[in-house]
């Protein structure tokens, strides 16, 4: 099947969501009208079959996660997803696994109102899939990683940890966390003007707060015995509990940093559980506690590169 095949009979779609898309699939570009007093936020994740998913996973599976990591990226700001351009490079073209993979792709799309306008397909050795997201957030109100400010609390939302679980044991109910897994969207939405800084977890709390830290040139204490983890995690030595849920990744929950007082405007009104794991400091570094007691753990996040 020739590439403009491809495209056209997996790939292109009426844009049903978003009014503003003036071309999408079919041009050298897609245009895109800006919303008024509104900014631009991009992003680009890449997936490596055997790197970024088993192999054994499915089609479907693979499709979801491609889309939902990077408007994980767009929540943690608190934009609004738009749209999203794919370029997937195949090993082959084998239709039952792109019927597969669209039907996975699409899935998450419409769950969050997302159109794909555009991208590239090409073959080559190793199963590829690139997205860049595009999502709008009001002029001015991004939230960074580098507002944090001593006395904030420390929040994550959801559970940490089922990912990096479910990866150890496929076929456990946790993995699903690991194929499928939930960008928060709208609760970065919702953190518009409340939170100081925001991240997403994809490489693990101890590596993603760090950058955190350094934007904002503060400190932390986390401590231990708050951490969400699952009830499989639990029957876990702490040291395999605080593993899993400390620098596994993959959860793409999201972390952020608030005042009391801004806390108490969301914790009534969120349904997605939130915790908080501990506070920002103004002393650098990252301090890990159990019941009081100071824990030294050489834990380190995912390596891009190891």
């Amino acid at each position: 099947m020739a590439e403009f095949s491809i495209i056209d009979r997996y790939f292109k779609q009426k844009h049903a969501y978003q009014s503003n898309i003036n071309l999408g699939i079919g041009d050298d570009s897609a245009l895109i009208t800006p919303p008024v007093d509104q900014q631009l936020v991009i992003c680009t994740d890449t997936l490596v079959a055997g790197r970024h998913f088993p192999l054994s996973t499915t089609a479907h599976a693979i499709g979801w996660k491609s889309v939902a990591v990077n408007l994980s990226d767009l929540a943690a700001m608190g934009a609004t997803p738009h749209s999203i351009l794919l370029a997937i490079t195949l090993p082959e073209v084998d239709e039952p696994w792109l019927d597969e993979f669209c039907q996975g792709l699409f899935a998450c799309c419409s769950s969050h109102q997302v159109e794909l306008i555009g991208g590239d397909t090409t073959q080559g050795p190793h199963l590829t899939i690139s997205v860049t997201a595009l999502g709008w957030v009001p002029q001015g109100q991004a939230i960074t990683r580098s507002g944090a400010q001593v006395g904030d609390y420390i929040v994550v939302s959801g559970q940490i940890g089922d990912a990096a679980y479910g990866l150890q044991h496929l076929q456990h109910p946790l993995q699903h966390r690991l194929d499928y897994p939930t960008p928060r969207c709208e609760l970065g939405k919702h953190l518009l003007g409340l939170a100081s800084s925001m991240i997403d977890l994809s490489d693990g709390l101890i590596q993603d707060l760090q950058h955190i830290l350094n934007a904002s040139h503060v400190g932390a204490m986390i401590q231990l015995e708050h951490l969400p983890i699952d009830k499989a995690l639990r029957s876990l030595s702490f040291q395999e509990q605080w593993q899993y849920a400390l620098a596994g990744g993959d959860d793409y929950e999201l972390c952020f940093t608030i005042s009391p007082e801004n806390y108490q405007k969301i914790c009534l009104e969120e349904t997605i559980p939130l915790t908080i794991v501990g506070h920002i400091e103004s002393n650098l570094g990252l301090r890990l506690t159990y019941k009081d007691k100071l824990q030294s753990l050489n834990f380190h996040g995912y390596q891009h590169f190891a």
